[in-house]
């Protein structure tokens, strides 16, 4: 996708839109490259693309077939201004139910950058520190 250009908007935007861009430019994150960076990469474009704000630290784990992906960071301003006013539990419902409603894009990606399919995929937040966690299941280790 050339520089300037938005992703597909919508829940059934293609897995190319998160990894035919550097959207880890700026944030914390692996430092050599290969396949825990593009994943890192692509999860950190989900969120910058679809959330409209990123995370300011990614690093994905890889053990066997499963992924795991660890965000810090990057919540809106509405959702602080929200946690600061004691509701949590509105933040991590907005963010799983959005994150469900993704799960074809971000899936998607991840298959393409590792060659295998996803045979399970969850989200989940936590606050104060606030974390992303983003985990998938491949029928096999990649490659």
């Amino acid at each position: 996708m050339p520089d300037g250009e938005r992703a597909a908007a919508g829940p059934d935007a293609p897995g190319e839109v998160l990894i035919e861009r550097d959207y880890a430019s700026g944030v914390d994150t692996e430092q050599r490259g290969g396949l825990r960076l593009e994943i890192s990469n692509a999860v950190v474009g989900l969120k910058k693309e679809f959330y409209g704000r990123g995370p300011t630290k990614a690093r994905t784990f890889i053990n066997d077939n499963y992924v795991f992906c660890v965000l810090e960071g990057g919540l809106t301003k509405n959702e602080q201004t929200l946690l600061d006013a004691g509701e949590d539990d509105i933040v991590r419902g907005y963010r799983l139910r959005f994150q469900e409603v993704m799960t074809k894009t971000v899936t998607d990606a991840i298959e393409k950058l590792t060659g295998r399919t996803v045979i399970g995929y969850h989200s989940q937040i936590v606050f104060r520190p606030d974390r992303t966690f983003e985990i998938f299941v491949l029928d096999s280790p990649p490659g």
